[in-house]
């Protein structure tokens, strides 16, 4: 079974393995992976918060600066780009 992660070999990551409970223990190890594992979900809830902020500021931003006629102006230009790639798939 060959094991990559990394670039690191299967026999590499039980060397850590055999390191990290030398160095912490048995008893550590889960409180240690816990606190690792809660710190990366934070990481991302507050990714994924950011994210959804600057999505939605943007959104309401856009729905100031747009008008019914860029709108009208965008979905005409969509249509015709559509149209355009539409032929261009069927001559595939």
């Amino acid at each position: 079974m060959y094991i990559s992660f990394l670039f690191i070999s299967g026999a590499e990551i039980a060397f850590i393995v055999f390191i990290l409970v030398m160095v912490f223990g048995a008893d550590k190890i889960p409180e240690i992976a816990r606190g690792l594992g809660q710190g990366m979900r934070q990481i991302k809830d507050a990714t994924n918060d950011i994210k959804n902020e600057i999505t939605q500021t943007s959104n309401e931003h856009l729905e100031d600066f747009r008008g019914k006629e860029i709108t009208d102006e965008v979905d005409k230009v969509k249509e015709e780009i559509e149209e355009i790639t539409g032929a261009i798939r069927r001559r595939r």
